[in-house]
């Protein structure tokens, strides 16, 4: 173990944010923290996917193809991440080949080397597609093995599903704890079957903090074989997001590990996260405490203060734990989906209706019908008989790859919504209504300055002493 060098993935720029600001990070309040992340010594740095591109659309009205040129010119060591939901790509509905392909095309032209899509099933067929059009245009591509918590999700599920991975031409492999589940017992079985099943290519794990136990997590898989962790900077640490950088480095290498970072440059990011937090009024990550509900329902903590917001409007968010209780009979009922999106949004709308409903399953929506149809790809567990039957209606199952349903989109899209100027257009037509391109289109080009980013810690007290609007003593005490 001794000597062993152990690489890094910084996760700051997307999903570190994603979990603790809503994904409301703009590309402005990047300017500053990007090329320190770039000087560090990561492997590489995620940028882009899922909310991301999505937000970027919708909300922050950036266009996110050039979100990635802006930062491909700012970090000019470090391969950038885009990670994609296998078919999926960023939204929740699945897209025909071409689209996926062109998609892998346009990341790569827009200055991405580094890809890691994964499959919220981990049904591999939906995997196909994705990694050979990812490696075909020239990226590095680490393809992702999705981890929950069920009777049928066992350590040899994950060797076989790490080994059909492989089979499609992936550089490396990454368990996704995206719920936070994994417990140190299960990491001393999972992590050396599938890293037995990885053979040479390297394992990386992807764990959030939900439980409060990725932190020790992630040193007890390094221990065990895990070749690269993914972190995030202190200050977007913890809580739903990932385990912290600099508290990672400082164990790995106390119990003998090599990790070639310069921390220097990752408090310079944390120092300016801090900054920023503070202005823009945004939370820092706080380490959570364990719950052991959390891995009865497996809801991500973002999902769970929606529905709370929603359910407190119609006056029932005294319903919320009977919902998530329900959330995790609905669950076993349809054969243990992985709660990621789009499925935990799936299961979350099944169980309230169930709960609101005068029976369960007297409104099942359209998209768990076709779940359990499998349009979406393969279900790991069986299915409850009486809900099969009333969910199904006696429509016949889907049993070839879902990616064979849907017929070409690109001529359709050119022949509807063309023309367009270019092929990135095109995808986001693909992805969006007219309505949203538009009002992308009509927001201008990026903003990409921020003010005061780039003064240094003592400059930086001066102007919150200076500055009644934004001076605490909260502030002072963490910038120190």
């Amino acid at each position: 173990m001794s000597g062993r060098s152990i690489r890094l993935i910084d996760v700051t720029l997307r999903d570190a944010h994603q979990c603790l600001w809503a994904t409301r990070m703009t590309t402005a309040m990047m300017a500053q923290l990007a090329p320190r992340l770039d000087d560090a010594g990561f492997e590489a740095i995620d940028l882009a996917g899922g909310a991301v591109f999505d937000v970027c659309v919708r909300y922050l009205r950036e266009n996110p193809w050039e979100r990635m040129r802006i930062l491909s010119g700012w970090v000019k060591r470090t391969p950038l991440i885009v990670m994609t939901r296998s078919q999926s790509l960023f939204t929740f509905e699945f897209f025909p080949d071409d689209i996926v392909a062109l998609t892998a095309e346009r990341i790569f032209a827009n200055g991405i080397r580094y890809h890691t899509p994964y499959d919220a099933l981990n049904d591999m067929r939906n995997m196909v597609v994705p990694v050979q059009a990812a490696k075909r245009v020239g990226l590095y591509t680490a393809g992702g093995v999705v981890f929950t918590v069920s009777p049928v999700h066992t350590d040899e599920y994950y060797a076989r599903k790490t080994h059909e991975l492989i089979a499609l031409g992936v550089d490396a492999i990454y368990l996704k704890d995206a719920s936070g589940l994994l417990t140190p017992e299960r990491i001393a079985t999972l992590v050396p079957a599938i890293k037995q099943a990885c053979g040479a290519l390297p394992l990386q794990l992807h764990s959030h903090c939900l439980t409060g136990l990725a932190p020790y997590n992630a040193v007890q898989a390094v221990a065990l074989g895990v070749d690269v962790v993914h972190t995030a900077t202190s200050t977007l640490a913890n809580g739903a997001s990932h385990p912290a950088t600099e508290q990672f480095v400082a164990n790995a290498r106390r119990m003998g590990f090599d990790v070639p970072l310069d921390l220097t440059c990752v408090e310079e990011v944390a120092e300016r996260l801090r900054y920023i937090a503070r202005r823009e009024d945004k939370p820092l990550g706080a380490i959570a405490e364990f719950d052991a509900f959390h891995a009865e329902h497996q809801m991500p903590g973002g999902m769970i203060s929606n529905i709370r917001s929603q359910l407190a409007t119609l006056g029932l968010e005294h319903k919320l734990p009977a919902v998530l209780e329900e959330a995790a009979r609905v669950r076993r009922d349809l054969g243990y989906p992985i709660i990621v999106s789009p499925f935990a949004q799936f299961v979350m709308t099944q169980a309230v209706l169930n709960v609101m409903g005068e029976e369960r399953y007297a409104t099942v929506p359209d998209e768990v019908r076709k779940y359990v149809l499998g349009h979406y790809g393969e279900i790991a567990g069986p299915i409850d008989p009486e809900v099969l039957d009333r969910v199904t209606r006696g429509a016949e199952p889907v049993t070839e790859r879902p990616g064979e349903l849907l017929a070409p989109g690109i001529s359709t899209l050119r022949r509807e919504r063309g023309p367009f100027a270019s092929d990135d257009d095109l995808l986001l037509a693909a992805f969006y209504p007219e309505s949203e391109c538009r009002a992308l289109s009509e927001a201008g080009p990026i903003r990409t300055e921020y003010p005061l980013a780039d003064t240094p810690l003592a400059t930086l007290l001066k102007e919150v002493a200076a500055r009644p609007d934004i001076r605490s003593f909260h502030f002072v005490q963490h910038a120190r």
